[in-house]
């Protein structure tokens, strides 16, 4: 038997219910074919009880169902009543495997043997299908599972969950909600960022990270599934933790061979791509059109707008817009040139980089969250040393970023299609930069959010970003004055490599002719010297290393290994090369950093019996350094304990410069020999304080000082995520007031009184005082630098860069 139906939708989630919902009020003949024997298994498979949510709220929903924030049963058993009312022609356990035809006559082939024949058909059948695996020893054993039903059913358990998506944070919240339940939930997090996941999600994740209730790791990574155990690669190093079960949920992919069965081509052979798709949701085949999670779309009011958008065009309505036009609209109100949203979209997408590989329905998303400026020429988009962690790009004309403070006129050039600040997103620092328009320019300003975002889900855009932040890393290392076309061989064959802590990057002794650039990270140099490792440097990002083998075809001199989880960037040696022996000034370059090691190299080599425990002593500090910390530092303050006389004038110093409150430990921390590392912020090159700022309060420095502003709101996040214990929450302290009120009005605390004594006696009874997060800061802005090294008065405290003070030279100094 066969059916014939002027519209066929294949699968019944929120976005195929809203399409048949609105076939059926317009009394066009469809089905709606779902494989389960229920509806919405999208919403079904949800875990039980779990809030839905309605965003983004600003957005109107257009669909013949009712649909708003609530918990997942109310939500199904409103949408199944609604379904039945509204006469939606529903099959049921119809798996479909096939779709051949044309448009105007296409078959559906079902799994049972019947087919189906329809004028159009509607893909809505999301990803959720077909989740991504995990990928390690032991990611088959039988406590890894893809899918949580009912958290309710796990009791006494250490539970760890993988992804950092909605998905597994609701997962980890659901297991963690009830504490009679016992379970230890932790979250693995790849990167730093929940840039996945919807902001509401995040911040219920880290309030229970803040009662205890969840263990949130960052920057891990799993390594092994062993029964009752789970290896992990972290920052500093593999650890192990109990784990009776893993919830896995890292994301999932289209069904490819059956969309690209169907005819369907996507847009890159990524395998997070989707498929091309018009404005009207059609596909490179015509008559078939794609719309849901499938398109790009994963929000359920999108997906239901989009539902009833493409059965309102497949019935004629050429006048029917976007529900997010009026938002776009606004948005691109103020550009010149009167163009309509369709315009400006399409412009978008044809001269911009990081927006080829998105549909236009991506790209719609995407620009909700963003701001879109024109600029006269000249005007300045942002000033050097600025705040700022958006990502620009050049949608029309170009920019001039001045590379010389001092010489404003000398500029460099960034044409249209392009991107700038991806430092202030990557990094968090100030701006390095004045960037002023170049001509007239319409410039496109992602939030910090939504670039992230875009970077995780499009492969596309993360590989321009990538190329372009390897391209200006590569011209900043090198200089000798290269230019971008100089080095287009090398960034064309670079490739960007993960190192976990340890993990050798060169070995001593082997051939070898690549280069390797810290992108992230640092490093660790050690040579062999009678048979043992000697720690010969540090190198922190930014520094090079493989050059010696290159340039004079010798082996490895060293030992290169990542001090912390790190990235580097492998140059291929030949296209090197050819690039010095085109440019006589870095050859130069190379050779002046080559013989410098090389004298390194021989000093410890002439010393390595005279001086052999001071060598020994040496290795084994820097060692413990590099264990504490210190690998990821840019600023650090060491107490050298032998001159130490534990006046603490050290901490006093830091409250007066500070309302109070200091902001140094000086008795916590640990020690080695003489060497203590007090409890102080180490202004990490990449603060994990900086990941979930939801005030966006946290700064990097010109110098990289690490600081948190007026606008911190207290969350406590900062402080969770810290590894080094160096946040803390305290009262804010009352503004001092001036001399004549406090003498004749009694007005805050006076002279020599402790701000938060005062407080404590003054307040309100009952009240308590506002908290917030409370760090070093290098004392920036105060004169003569950090006041905890100008208090000390036998100079036991210093603070350096770690490249400074671990390195061989050191040795030298002394001997």
């Amino acid at each position: 038997m066969t059916d014939r139906v002027r519209i066929a939708i294949v699968g019944s989630g929120p976005a195929g219910l809203s399409a048949a919902g609105r076939a059926a009020a317009l009394g066009i003949s469809h089905v709606l074919l779902e494989k389960e024997d229920h509806l919405c298994d999208t919403i079904f498979r949800y875990q039980k009880g779990k809030h839905v949510m309605a965003t983004p709220t600003a957005l109107v929903l257009r669909s013949d169902l009712e649909f708003d924030a609530g918990k997942r049963e109310p939500i199904l058993e409103i949408w199944d009543r609604q379904a039945l009312d509204a006469g939606i022609a529903v099959r049921c356990n119809a798996n479909v495997t096939a779709i051949t035809g044309e448009a105007g006559d296409f078959t559906i082939a079902l799994a049972d043997g019947e087919t189906i024949r329809a004028e159009s058909v509607i893909l809505a059948i999301g990803t959720q299908g077909n989740p991504n695996v995990l990928r390690c020893p032991g990611g088959d054993l039988p406590h890894v599972q893809y899918q949580l039903d009912d958290p309710g059913e796990y009791i006494d358990e250490h539970i760890t969950v993988i992804g950092s998506g909605d998905a597994g944070i609701e997962n980890a919240l659901g297991l963690a909600a009830d504490p009679a339940q016992r379970n230890v939930v932790t979250i693995l997090n790849r990167g730093a960022d929940f840039a996945r996941a919807k902001a509401a999600n995040v911040k219920l994740l880290q309030e229970s990270a803040g009662s205890g209730r969840i263990t949130i790791r960052t920057d891990t990574s799993p390594a092994e599934v062993r029964p009752g155990e789970l290896v992990l690669d972290t920052r500093d190093g593999q650890e192990v933790i109990r784990c009776d079960r893993i919830i896995a949920r890292m994301g999932s992919t289209a069904p490819r061979k059956f969309i690209e069965s169907c005819g369907i081509a996507f847009t890159s052979q990524d395998p997070g791509a989707f498929p091309v798709l018009s404005p009207v949701f059609e596909t490179t085949r015509p008559g078939i059109h794609v719309i849901g999670a499938l398109a790009g779309y994963p929000l359920i009011k999108h997906c239901m707008n989009q539902g009833y958008d493409a059965v309102e065009f497949l019935n004629g309505n050429t006048t029917l817009r976007p529900a997010d036009e009026p938002i776009l609209a606004e948005l691109f109100a103020s550009l010149p040139g009167g163009r309509s949203v369709d315009e400006w979209l399409a412009l978008l997408a044809a001269n911009v980089e990081i927006f080829r590989d998105l549909s236009v329905l991506q790209l719609r998303e995407y620009l909700i969250d963003s701001e879109v400026r024109a600029y006269r020429a000249g005007e300045t988009i942002f000033e050097r040393n600025a705040y700022g962690s958006s990502l620009m790009a050049i949608a029309l004309g170009s920019v001039a970023v001045e590379v010389d403070p001092q010489k404003p006129e000398r500029t460099v050039a960034i044409e249209q299609g392009w991107i700038f600040g991806e430092i202030g997103l990557i990094s968090g620092r100030r701006r390095g930069a004045t960037v002023r328009a170049a001509e007239p320019a319409i410039i496109v300003e992602l939030s910090r959010t939504a670039a992230l975002k875009l970077l995780a889900t499009s492969p596309g855009a993360s590989r321009v970003v990538t190329r372009i932040s390897i391209e200006r890393q590569l011209l900043q290392i090198f200089g000798s004055g290269l230019t971008a076309q100089d080095i287009a061989e090398l960034v064309t064959g670079a490739e960007v490599q993960e190192k976990r802590a340890g993990e050798v990057v060169l070995t001593e002794g082997d051939a070898g002719r690549d280069i390797y650039v810290i992108r992230r990270g640092s490093m660790i140099v050690e040579k062999t010297i009678g048979g043992k490792p000697v720690f010969l440097s540090y190198l922190p990002a930014g520094a090079y290393v493989g050059e010696m083998a290159l340039i004079d075809g010798s082996p490895r001199s060293a030992t290169v290994k990542a001090a912390i989880k790190s990235e580097v960037i492998r140059l291929d040696g030949e296209a090197f090369v050819r690039l010095l022996a085109s440019k006589p000034e870095l050859l130069q370059k190379a050779r002046a950093d080559m013989a410098a090691r090389r004298e390194t190299n021989a000093f410890i080599e002439s010393r390595k019996d005279t001086f052999s425990d001071v060598v020994d002593m040496y290795s084994s500090t820097a060692r413990f350094l590099i264990d504490n910390g210190i690998g990821e530092a840019t600023d650090v303050l060491l107490i050298d304990e032998n001159l130490c006389v534990g006046c603490d004038n050290c901490e006093k110093a830091c409250a007066d410069s500070h309302d109070g409150l200091s902001r140094l430990d000086r008795e916590a921390g640990r020690t080695y020999a003489s060497l203590h590392v007090p409890t102080s912020c180490r202004h990490c090159e990449h603060p994990h304080c900086m990941a979930d700022c939801p005030p966006d309060a946290i700064r990097r420095g010109p110098d990289g000082e690490v600081s948190i502003d007026d606008s911190c709101i207290g969350c406590g996040n900062c402080e969770r995520n810290c590894p080094y214990d160096v946040i803390r929450m305290d009262s804010v302290p009352p503004e001092k007031p001036g001399l004549l009120s406090w003498m004749f009005l009694g007005r805050g605390p006076g002279p020599g009184e402790p701000d938060k004594r005062w407080r404590k006696n003054h307040a309100p009874a009952g009240a308590e005082a506002p908290k917030i997060a409370i760090k070093c800061d290098m004392c920036a802005g105060i004169d003569g630098g950090p006041a905890c090294v100008r208090a000390c008065p036998t100079g036991a405290a210093i603070r350096v860069a770690p490249e400074d003070f671990l390195s061989v030279s050191k040795l030298e100094d002394d001997a």
